[in-house]
C-alpha cells in the first residue's frame, strides 16, 4: 500500500511512496505526532537523481524488516533538498559539524522540536567497515532515547546552539579587495592539474565559477596562463566522458581525474553554469570548438530538457536499468553491430572503445565489459591516421552519432525529474541570454525570454513574490533567497541582451522584496524569508558549491544594478554583503570565486555605456554588437530610448542625446562620461581604456 508520500508533488518523495516505512513530509501534522508520542525524527535528505539515495531506499527503506524497526522507534521524515534547500542547508551544516563531510543522502535524527542529535550522510543496511548499519542504529537510539534522554537532549541544544552562532555571525569590519582575487587565482593555480584540467584530484567537479573568476583575474592582470587553465579544462571536460558524446550535455562530475568516467546524472544548473564559462571563455579566445559546444548543449536542453510550457526540467538520473550509466555505455560488440563497417575502425580509435571495456562502475569500481567515449587525442590527428579530411571524418563521426543517437532512444531511459525550479531556471536564464547576444543567436536569448514569460505568469504571485516549484500544475514552495537572485539576475542579462526595459523594472522591484524579506542589519540576506516557516536557525549562507550561493549573485546583481540605474544605496548594499563574509572570504578565497566575481565588479574600475537610440535600430545594434561579444566584465551596458522611456529607472540618462538623429554611445566611469561617438572603434577604444 503507498504510504503518505503518494500526495506528494516531488519525484524524489514519489519515489518513495510504496516503501513500507511510514513516511511523511515534513511539516507541523508529524512534529506533532513526534511529540505527542515522544519519539524522535528520522529525518532523511535527498533528491530524485541521487545514486546513493536509492541505494539506501533499495536496502533499508524497501526492507520490511528495518521499516517495521523505524515505524516503531522513530516519526519518519522525507525531504527533497532542492524544494526544501533551507533545511537541507541546516542539517547539511549539522553533519559537517559532527562528521566533519556530508553528502546525500542525509541522516539526521532529531527531537520533536527540530533539533538534531546525530547526523550522517548514506548508512547500510547491515554495520559495516566501520559504518553503522540501520538494524543496529535503530534499537540503539530507541534505547539511547529511553534511558539517556539528557544526554540527548544536551547534545541536541549544544548542536542547535553552534549553528544558531554560526548564522549569526560578527564580521570582522574589513571588506573583500582585488587582493582576494589574487589569492583565489593564486590558490587555484596551485590546485591546476596541468595533465589533465581542472582542479585537485579525484573526484573532480567542474566548479565553473572557478573559471569565470580566473577569466576577470585575466582580464584585470592580463595574466594569459589563466586563461590557458581555463581553456584546457574547458576542452578537457567537452572532449571526456563527463560529456555525453552521443546525445551532448554535461554529466555531474568525474570519478577520476581525466574527465573519463562520469557520475551520469545531468543537473539543469550544471549546464546553465558551464555555458556561462563557456560563454565567457569564447568572448576572450573566439575558440569555434567552445561555439559549438554552447550550442550542443542547448540542443540537449530542448530536446530533453524543456518543458512544454517554456521553462526547463530539473534534472535527469544517473540510473536505469537497475544500474548507473546503463544508459550511456557501450560494448563493442554493439558498436560493431550499429555502425557501418567502414566507419568502425575511425569510431574505435577516437572514442577509445576497447573489447574490454573502460568503465568502472563508481560503486565497485569493476570492470563491466563496455565503454564511455571519450576522447584523448584532437579530431584532426586521428582523422590523419585514417586517411580523412577533417570534414570527412567529422561527417563520418556525426552519422555514427546520429546512429547511436536512435539506438540509444530504444533503451530504458533514465527518470526524468520534472519538476521546474525558479532557482535554476534563473541561472539558464542567464546563461541563455549572455550566450545569445555573445554569438549572435537569437534563438537563445528567445528561450530564455519563454523561461522568463512562465516564471512571472506561473511562479509569481499577485503581489509579486515568487514560487520556488511548479510541477503537475502545481506551483507551491514560498520562495528563498536564490529563487530571487538567480531570477533576477536572468532578468538583468535578458536586459543587456534585449534592452526591454520591462526586465529591467521587474529586476529593480524584486530587489526591493529581497530587501524587505530577507535582508539582515548585520549584512548579508538570510536563506528564507521572514514570514517563512521558523526552523531552528535562520541560514545566511555564501559557501559557492556546485551553484553559487545566493549572497554571491545578489551581491553581483546589486553592483549590477547600481552601475545600471544610478542608485548608489544599492552599492552600499551591496559592499554590505562582502563585509559580512570578508573574513571568510579571505580564509578560503577558492570557496568563494562565485561571490569574488561580484567583488571584481563592485572594486572597479568599471565602465557604464549608455547608448542611446532606438534598441531594434540597426545603428545602435551595431554600436552594441562589440559590446556584446567581447569579454568586457566590468561593464555595463544601458540602451536610453530617445524617447525617454528609461527616464524613471536610470534618472542620469535624461541628459544623454543622439548626435545627428544617429545611435550615439557614451562611455561613462563613475557617470562621468568621455565624449559620445556614433563610431563602433572609437566606442570600443573608450570603453578598453
Amino acid at each position: 500500500m503507498p504510504n503518505r508520500l503518494a500526495n506528494a508533488s516531488s519525484p524524489y518523495l514519489l519515489q518513495h511512496k510504496d516503501n513500507p516505512v511510514d513516511w511523511r513530509e515534513w511539516g507541523p501534522e508529524a512534529f506533532e505526532k513526534a511529540a505527542a508520542e515522544d519519539k524522535p525524527v528520522f529525518l532523511s535528505i535527498g533528491y530524485s537523481t541521487c545514486h546513493w539515495c536509492h541505494v539506501m531506499a533499495h536496502e533499508s527503506f524497501e526492507d520490511e524488516e528495518v521499516a517495521r524497526r523505524m515505524n516503531e522507534a522513530f516519526v519518519n521524515i522525507k525531504v527533497d533538498r532542492e524544494e526544501r534547500p533551507d533545511i537541507d542547508q541546516i542539517y547539511m551544516t549539522v553533519c559537517q559539524m559532527m562528521t566533519g563531510q556530508g553528502g546525500w543522502p542525509l541522516t539526521v535524527l532529531l527531537t520533536p522540536e527540530k533539533a538534531p542529535f546525530f547526523a550522517a550522510t548514506y548508512l547500510p543496511k547491515e554495520s559495516r567497515q566501520g559504518r553503522i548499519g540501520m538494524l543496529d542504529l535503530v534499537p540503539r537510539v530507541a534505547s539511547a532515547w529511553e534511558e539517556e534522554r539528557e544526554k540527548v537532549t544536551q547534545t541536541a541544544a549544544t548542536l542547535t546552539q553552534r549553528l544558531q552562532q554560526a548564522d549569526s555571525h560578527t564580521p570582522a569590519g574589513n571588506e573583500p579587495t582585488t587582493a582576494d582575487i589574487e589569492a583565489a587565482a593564486a590558490q587555484l593555480g596551485q590546485a591546476y592539474d596541468a595533465t589533465h584540467g581542472g582542479f585537485g584530484g579525484a573526484p573532480k567537479f567542474p566548479s565553473p565559477h572557478h573559471l569565470n573568476l580566473l577569466l576577470r583575474y585575466a582580464h584585470r592582470t592580463g595574466d594569459e596562463e589563466a586563461v590557458a587553465q581555463v581553456t584546457h579544462t574547458l576542452r578537457a571536460m567537452r572532449y571526456g566522458g563527463v560529456f555525453d558524446q552521443v546525445g551532448y550535455g554535461f554529466h555531474r562530475y568525474s570519478t577520476d581525474v581525466q574527465w573519463k568516467l562520469p557520475h551520469f546524472e545531468k543537473m539543469l544548473y550544471d549546464q546553465a553554469t558551464l555555458l556561462l564559462a563557456l560563454t565567457e571563455a569564447h568572448q576572450v579566445t573566439g575558440e569555434g570548438w567552445m561555439a559549438r559546444t554552447i550550442d550542443e548543449v542547448v540542443t540537449y536542453l530542448t530536446r530533453d530538457m524543456q518543458a512544454p510550457e517554456g521553462a526547463f526540467y530539473s534534472a535527469e538520473n544517473a540510473d536505469s536499468e537497475g544500474r548507473e550509466g546503463a544508459f550511456y555505455v557501450w560494448t563493442a560488440d554493439e558498436l560493431r553491430a550499429l555502425l557501418p563497417e567502414e566507419a568502425v575502425p575511425f569510431v574505435f580509435d577516437l572514442f577509445n572503445i576497447t573489447d574490454e571495456g573502460n568503465f568502472l562502475e563508481e560503486a565497485t569500481r569493476q570492470r563491466t565489459g563496455e565503454n564511455v567515449l571519450h576522447q584523448t587525442e584532437p579530431l584532426a590527428t586521428v582523422a590523419e591516421r585514417h586517411d580523412l579530411s577533417v570534414d570527412a571524418a567529422e561527417a563520418r563521426w556525426e552519422a555514427a552519432r546520429t546512429t547511436l543517437l536512435a539506438a540509444r532512444q530504444e533503451r530504458e531511459r533514465p527518470s526524468l525529474d520534472d519538476k521546474i525550479l525558479t532557482d535554476w531556471n534563473g541561472l539558464l536564464m542567464a546563461a541563455l541570454a549572455q550566450a545569445g547576444a555573445a554569438l549572435e543567436e537569437p534563438r537563445y536569448v528567445a528561450l530564455a525570454e519563454d523561461a522568463a514569460q512562465f516564471i512571472r505568469d506561473t511562479l509569481t504571485t499577485d503581489d509579486g513574490r515568487l514560487q520556488h516549484r511548479y510541477r503537475a500544475g502545481q506551483a507551491g514552495i514560498p520562495g528563498q533567497l536564490d529563487d530571487y537572485a538567480f531570477y533576477i539576475f536572468g532578468l538583468l542579462h535578458l536586459y543587456e541582451a534585449t534592452f526591454n526595459p520591462a526586465y529591467l523594472a521587474e529586476a529593480r522591484a524584486l530587489v526591493d522584496i529581497v530587501e524587505a524579506h530577507f535582508d539582515s542589519e548585520a549584512g548579508g540576506y538570510y536563506l528564507n524569508a521572514d514570514d517563512a516557516e521558523e526552523l531552528i536557525t535562520r541560514p545566511k549562507e555564501a559557501y559557492d558549491g556546485a551553484i553559487p550561493s545566493g549572497n554571491s549573485v545578489m551581491l553581483r546583481n546589486l553592483v549590477h544594478l547600481a552601475r545600471l540605474t544610478g542608485d548608489t544605496a544599492l552599492e552600499t548594499a551591496a559592499a554590505r554583503i562582502g563585509q559580512f563574509f570578508a573574513d571568510h572570504i579571505e580564509k578560503q578565497p577558492t570557496g568563494f570565486t562565485a561571490m569574488l566575481c561580484g567583488v571584481d565588479l563592485l572594486a572597479g574600475p568599471s565602465t557604464e555605456v549608455v547608448l542611446v537610440g532606438q534598441p531594434e535600430a540597426d545603428d545602435l545594434q551595431a554600436l552594441a554588437r562589440p559590446l556584446r561579444t567581447t569579454f568586457t566584465p566590468r561593464t555595463v551596458v544601458l540602451n536610453a530610448p530617445p524617447t525617454g522611456e528609461l527616464d524613471a529607472l536610470a534618472p542620469f540618462t535624461a541628459a544623454h542625446t543622439q548626435n545627428d538623429n544617429q545611435a550615439t554611445a557614451y562611455v561613462c566611469q563613475n557617470f562621468a562620461c568621455e565624449q559620445p561617438t556614433t563610431d563602433r572603434d572609437t566606442l570600443m577604444a573608450q570603453v578598453k581604456e
